[in-house]
């Protein structure tokens, strides 16, 4: 690991969190063309079971088929482009059924009916599915791409492919789940994520279980960002006593057991991998100055179906800290959006915050 450097870099320009022509831009050259964290498979467990991934206009319908493989399609009727369904998730027929006209999809997207269209004779079923999304699984997270060829999911994620085997976290099941509406630009909740010199005046309990000097980082430059951060009690959590509420996953071992594992995974997931339990916030933009974040915390099932099982304890821990978080990246967004605001310096301590701007701008193409 080399030496932690911010390489003297400043802040970003307000623009950066304010500007809708920055927002629109962000939205054409990554969320419309990087994977995209949409959820975890767990939550489609069955064929027809599905969730909606909603990205600015476009609505994705990410579902099991029939042969329990991750499909994902937009959710839009090929007759007159009506959306086909609405509810945020549920678990569907063998079939989609458009509520206009019938048009009737099987779940691998193949129109299956479409009353009266015999009548035309130039019309061919097989020409009109449903268009597909490009889908991908790791680790038990289903990614998508809105881009017509996007790269290549092993290729982009190379870095990440096998790196956290030992958490089996497409094993994980989620135990809990927060949704929490911030009044902050997105970037803003991935800077605070990926630096802990706000840890000893803003996170005392967290600061205890993992004192801020602690961290250190075998991903500096990139797309994937982060490392491994050593906690103050051996065989610990994250949790309000700082002691474990479940075995440890996999077959961690070691040094992995006194360790807390921070990434973040550009542009929409913060991983968090603790030993007994693994932390997800998924973030979604509102507004340049709104943002939400789901936060899902998993837990291995065999863990969850024992007797006594009570993860409170970690959920607590980190309900206290996004609360934390959130309020702080709030008076951050107030104080960016002044005309006092001009850009400050970041310091050592703030080196993955400078290399995560870094990555961001070459994103949108400015850098």
């Amino acid at each position: 690991m080399s030496a932690r450097t911010a390489q003297d870099a400043k802040t970003l320009a307000r623009r950066y969190y304010t500007g809708q022509d920055v927002y629109d831009a962000e939205t054409r050259n990554v969320f419309f063309d990087r994977w995209i964290y949409a959820g975890r498979a767990s939550t489609i467990s069955g064929p027809g079971s599905y969730f909606l991934c909603e990205i600015e206009s476009e609505s994705v319908i990410v579902l099991k088929d029939s042969d329990g493989e991750v499909r994902a399609h937009h959710n839009v009727c090929r007759h007159r482009g009506t959306r086909l369904l609405t509810e945020p998730e549920g678990q569907l027929p063998k079939s989609i059924q458009c509520p206009y006209h019938a048009w009737t999809y099987a779940l691998d997207g193949t129109l299956i009916g479409a009353p009266f269209m015999d009548e035309v004779e130039s019309f061919c079923a097989d020409d009109y599915p449903l268009k597909s999304v490009s889908v991908a699984v790791w680790e038990g997270c289903v990614f998508i791409s809105l881009a017509e060829e996007p790269e290549p999911f092993e290729q982009a994620f190379a870095p990440l492919m096998d790196k956290f085997g030992s958490w089996t976290m497409d094993e994980l099941e989620i135990a809990h789940s927060i949704s929490y509406d911030v009044p902050a630009n997105w970037k803003l909740i991935f800077q605070n994520y990926s630096e802990c010199y706000h840890c000893p005046s803003l996170h005392p309990a967290l600061n205890k279980l993992t004192p801020f000097r602690n961290a250190s980082n075998d991903l500096e430059e990139g797309p994937f960002l982060g490392g491994p951060m050593r906690m103050s009690i051996d065989g610990g959590s994250m949790t309000m006593s700082g002691q474990t509420c479940a075995p440890s996953l996999g077959d961690l071992s070691g040094e992995a057991l006194n360790c807390v594992h921070y990434y973040t995974v550009y542009p929409n997931m913060l991983l968090s991998l603790l030993p007994d339990y693994v932390l997800i916030h998924r973030i979604e933009r509102l507004a340049p100055d709104a943002s939400r974040v789901i936060c899902d915390w998993l837990f291995h099932p065999e863990a969850m179906a024992a007797p006594g099982f009570d993860p409170s304890g970690a959920i607590e821990f980190w309900s206290m800290t996004n609360e934390q978080d959130w309020g702080v990246s709030g008076l951050a967004q107030k104080g960016i959006s002044s005309q006092a605001y001009t850009p400050g310096p970041y310091s050592e301590l703030e080196s993955m915050i400078a290399a995560w701007d870094r990555e961001y701008l070459r994103s949108i193409g400015e850098g």
